[in-house]
């Protein structure tokens, strides 16, 4: 980097509060922590191009994959996980590109963070045709590259898994360019090690910020076996919050949105396992706190693809509706000492895979060179 003044952009798409957003703001606490000026600023690249039309978007994506999620799935598997067809580039290209070219101009970064694929593929765009002087670092925040990603023209590579690395080296990226980090959190999640039990099992229920899925449909409503406690993160879903304050199941208790991470990671220590969809930072925050994670309500398009993922990599236990009872299944888990043994193993050799540098040695890294 050509001095420590300079600027670092964060490129998350939407203004949705997802793992894009929290991602992108993890990397900014841990910049601001380190001993370089540098000023950092965060733009959604479809709100800097077309202002009030962004909430449009983001709100029909939010309607689409809610009411009608099996053309969103389809929709993404022809978008990112075909290869790029020239028109698609196109696309992209008459769509972002000049707003791109202005947002550079204005701002004149030294380096690119970027946490979704559109920005990463422009700024891989305008690199490899000698338009961008700028460090590029692609942060994924899925446990997969989706075809959006740039490649060509990309410096680094913040990536969530060796699986992910490896396939990126076989796309031609050279290793030492590549940083198993797993998805990065922010610092205030810290690991803790796993302590099973069976006589209270204490259950956190999320579906991310949104308070997405049916979350009221995995909770009991009458009554719940007596070890087992939920706590359930309602996000920005109020009706969701008043409906399970107003049941009074002693057994369940409805949690607000919560924008404190501090906060957020004390109630990851009070629990033993989490419920979750198969969002990377969700599932991110879990793994760095070594939580046994059990999987539903599964999201179209990339959350399916990061079940696979995660599945493979033996880290996620999924529930099966259509058989037990999510409690049942639960309770079944945590009762098998075999089970609770390779899971416990599964998360060793996950973390053993990481790096051993801080995110701040990382990123202090990128910035000399």
């Amino acid at each position: 980097m050509k001095s420590n003044n300079g600027k670092a952009l964060f490129l998350p798409f939407m203004q949705i509060p997802t793992g894009h957003h929290h991602v992108a703001e993890a990397l900014m606490d841990e910049l601001n922590k380190s001993n370089h000026s540098i000023q950092s600023e965060k733009v959604d690249i479809l709100a800097y191009s077309y202002g009030k039309l962004e909430r449009i978007v983001s709100n029909t994506y939010l309607l689409w994959i809610r009411f009608i999620p099996h053309t969103y799935n389809w929709m993404y598997d022809q978008v990112a996980n075909s290869e790029l067809t020239s028109n698609r580039k196109i696309l992209f290209e008459f769509l972002f590109l000049s707003f791109f070219k202005r947002l550079i101009k204005e701002t004149k970064p030294e380096i690119l963070f970027c946490t979704h694929a559109l920005p990463s593929y422009l700024a891989g765009r305008l690199k490899s045709t000698h338009n961008l002087s700028a460090i590029i670092v692609n942060v994924y925040t899925d446990y997969f590259v989706n075809n959006i990603w740039g490649i060509d023209g990309i410096d680094y590579h913040i990536v969530p898994s060796v699986q992910v690395k490896f396939h990126l080296m076989r796309k031609g990226v050279k290793e030492q360019n590549i940083f198993v980090t797993g998805i990065p959190v922010h610092g205030a999640f810290y690991p803790k090690p796993i302590a099973f039990q069976t006589n209270k099992i204490n259950i956190l229920v999320t579906g991310g910020s949104l308070g997405i899925g049916d979350i009221d449909e995995l909770l009991p409503h009458k009554s719940s076996l007596k070890n087992l406690h939920y706590y359930v993160l309602c996000g920005k879903n109020k009706r969701l919050y008043e409906t399970l304050k107003n049941r009074r199941n002693i057994r369940i208790t409805p949690i607000p949105y919560i924008n404190n991470k501090q906060e957020m990671n004390r109630i990851y220590d009070k629990v033993d396992a989490v419920l979750t969809k198969p969002g990377g930072v969700t599932v991110s925050e879990c793994l760095k706190k070594k939580k046994v994670i059990f999987i539903s309500n599964t999201l179209p398009g990339q959350e399916r693809i990061n079940l696979d993922q995660l599945k493979y990599l033996g880290l996620v236990i999924p529930i099966n509706l259509h058989n037990q009872t999510v409690e049942n299944q639960i309770v079944s888990f945590f009762s098998s000492k075999s089970r609770r043994r390779q899971y416990q193993a599964n998360m060793e050799r996950y973390h053993s895979s990481l790096e051993n540098k801080s995110m701040i040695e990382i990123l202090d890294l990128i910035i000399k060179k």
